[in-house]
């Protein structure tokens, strides 16, 4: 069994905060809220995926199906959005008021569409829930906390984690050790590295999501806790970053591929799984894929190096939830989809084939959950009581434009010689700081 500390710290901000609660739960998702059909016919409503392709999809329409069966007045339409265009189509759909019922959120997605009136607040549905009391309770109030009215908008089927995976083969056939600090994360880039083989120690996200990368392996470099300081000042500027993005960045061509600069997700992913880097950083959650293309004892999760401190640092929120949209007719209908995801049964099999931690508590006593070293990876850095968890301001509106603008791009300007670490880090640094000020004066806060 892990241990109990995890059941009060995994991926919600603080780790006093994430009380995950055991309770008696019944793996159906009967809700007290009556669905109704009109006129005898099924109710057709529409549910968004925001990370659709050839692993997730057919996980979503399997649960489709099955509740489709269970509910035969219910007819759910699945629309798969792709993973770098997913928020911008969901951000035309709401200013054309033109949103689905229900749809897989981001969690830092939820304080800009609340703010924008997109999202049904789901607290009155939750409180009569049989999912309340067993769905983590930390990371429920990580949601409710970030937004500015305080309300549910998200309830939440996965929590991540980001950690290092590593071609463990190669590092055995090379007599190279798998890293646990810094020195050692820079050094096998370096002896991992087979240029002639086309072969590299790692890979740089420099395209599309560069930003999550970036951000996440430097807060774990730094050890800080606070991302904004109370004063409205953020901390990405700081010297500790500056030296970690010049030493890091610099990598790129010496010891990972040229395409990185524009690399993505899916060629990032690509490059591990098809034997052209011995390291790449991304979460959990792409397990699946890891899983499909490399034989067991390949690949390794291991946690992302401790900090100067000694610590892991993880960020803090890392959830995905269900979320109901304002414009829905059948608001009922879309809840107990919403509900039936989050079952014992919905949530198990997803998580179990993308690779990621349910936050159902009854899922968490299923064997398949013991026997996954890579979930056992994360309960190593959840349980650690020195782990810290940074929070990124998911609460100012202008947070996912200024890591998808500002910070990708800004990447590849350094990586390409066209600025300085120190000009892109005030440039990233005073943008948040502008839109905390913004945020600061309209809310008072």
């Amino acid at each position: 069994m892990f241990k109990s500390k995890f059941r009060k710290s995994i991926a919600v901000g603080t780790i006093a905060t994430a009380l995950l609660l055991a309770a008696c739960g019944d793996d159906e998702s009967a809700g007290k809220k009556e669905v109704s059909a009109e006129n005898g016919k099924p109710v057709k409503i529409t549910f968004w995926d925001e990370n659709a392709g050839p692993q997730r999809t057919p996980i979503w329409e399997e649960l489709i199906s099955r509740f489709e069966e269970e509910n035969p007045m219910i007819d759910v339409e699945y629309v798969g959005l792709p993973k770098d265009s997913a928020k911008s189509k969901m951000d035309a759909a709401i200013a054309a008021d033109d949103t689905p019922d229900l749809a897989s959120v981001q969690t830092s997605w939820l304080p800009e569409f609340s703010i924008r009136e997109a999202l049904l607040p789901l607290d009155d549905y939750f409180a009569d829930s049989k999912l309340n009391g067993i769905i983590n309770e930390g990371a429920l109030n990580f949601n409710k906390d970030i937004v500015a009215d305080k309300k549910l908008y998200g309830i939440p089927y996965t929590q991540n984690l980001d950690i290092l995976w590593v071609r463990k083969d190669w590092f055995e056939e090379k007599g190279v050790k798998i890293p646990e600090t810094w020195d050692e994360f820079y050094a096998a880039a370096e002896a991992m590295t087979d240029k002639a083989n086309n072969r590299y120690g790692y890979t740089i996200r420099g395209g599309a999501g560069g930003s999550f990368q970036i951000q996440r392996m430097m807060y774990a470099y730094n050890g800080f806790e606070d991302y904004l300081t109370e004063d409205g000042k953020a901390t990405i500027n700081d010297s500790k970053n500056v030296e970690f993005i010049e030493k890091y960045l610099s990598l790129y061509e010496d010891y990972t591929p040229k395409s990185d600069i524009t690399n993505g997700y899916k060629e990032m992913i690509a490059g591990f799984d098809t034997g052209v880097v011995a390291m790449v950083q991304h979460n959990i959650g792409s397990f699946g894929e890891h899983k499909e293309a490399l034989e067991e004892g390949q690949f390794q999760a291991i946690p992302l190096p401790k900090s100067e401190d000694g610590n892991y640092v993880a960020e803090g929120g890392n959830t995905i939830g269900i979320s109901i949209f304002n414009g829905t007719d059948n608001p009922d209908e879309a809840w107990k989809f919403a509900e039936y995801l989050n079952s014992a049964a919905s949530q198990s099999f997803w998580n179990e084939q993308v690779g990621q931690i349910p936050t159902n508590s009854d899922v968490l006593k299923e064997d398949w959950i013991q026997n996954s070293p890579h979930i056992q990876t994360a309960f190593e850095v959840y349980d650690d009581p020195n782990t810290v968890l940074y929070k990124p301001p998911f609460y100012l509106p202008e947070y996912r434009s200024i890591l998808d603008g500002t910070v990708d791009a800004g990447i590849q300007s350094v990586m390409s010689g066209k600025a300085s670490p120190q000009e892109f880090l005030d440039e990233w640094a005073g943008a948040m700081e502008a839109a905390q000020a913004k945020y600061s004066e309209h809310f008072g806060k």
